[in-house]
């Protein structure tokens, strides 16, 4: 499905980069970590919001390729968050139609949390009401260079023919590859960077970058981004 321009209108798929949870904290004088909790209190609201703002496909960045970088503390205390929000919301996402999907490289996460994606995504794969995207261990290069592997090792095994290759051919080994590439793509905390983020299925997104916090984003803070997204001209390269 990804790669599909113009999207459809009976969908609309916003993906947000959840930036300024530990500026929100340390502004405060308080540890990162809990930024990051008020940061997952804010990702239960807009889940539950989805409905009501027209969003059908919500693709969240929660952890990057890069954030191993940050410090074991801060690390295994996002780890230890990922594994306790699906446990608390796996009920509520049910009851709600939720469905939850896991993207990025799982290697390197521990095998209990990776059972723990492997639990949710089966859970709630028949829900329809919101398809709920979460990246963690997520680079979008990573994800372009892992999916060009897969393919190589098809091709040398003969299973795909290399002149017949085309874009299509490349999504369809993609972390996305049954989801509709990204309509608007939302970062928060005013920085004006992709961050390594849907690279190729961002190709033709509507961008808004905000100076809030993600701790501080709120539904009301979507519902004004897509109002504004509303009066954008989307061409796909076409003319008017």
């Amino acid at each position: 499905m990804t790669g599909q321009n113009p999207s459809d209108p009976s969908q609309l798929h916003v993906a947000v980069i959840m930036d300024g949870n530990g500026r929100w904290a340390t502004q405060r004088g308080w540890p990162r970590l809990v930024g990051h909790r008020k940061g997952a209190e804010r990702v239960r609201e807009l889940v539950a919001a989805c409905p009501g703002l027209g969003i059908t496909h919500l693709t969240l960045y929660a952890f990057s390729t890069e954030n191993w970088k940050r410090s074991t503390e801060e690390v295994l205390g996002l780890m230890s968050l990922f594994g306790r929000y699906i446990r608390r919301e796996a009920r509520r996402m049910d009851s709600e139609g939720v469905r939850m999907r896991i993207i990025g490289d799982r290697s390197r996460i521990d095998p209990k949390l990776q059972r723990l994606f492997s639990w949710i995504e089966a859970e709630t794969r028949h829900n329809t009401s919101v398809q709920l995207t979460v990246a963690i261990n997520y680079g979008g290069r990573n994800e372009i260079m892992r999916a060009s592997r897969t393919l190589a090792l098809a091709v040398a095994r003969g299973e795909v023919r290399a002149e017949t290759l085309n874009e299509s051919s490349i999504g369809a080994y993609l972390d996305t590859h049954d989801l509709p590439d990204p309509d608007l793509i939302v970062r928060t905390s005013g920085e004006s960077r992709t961050s390594n983020f849907l690279l190729w299925q961002g190709a033709y997104a509507e961008y808004e970058f905000t100076p809030i916090l993600w701790p501080d984003f709120t539904p009301d803070s979507m519902a004004e981004i897509l109002a504004r997204f509303g009066q954008r001209d989307r061409r796909f390269g076409g003319l008017t």
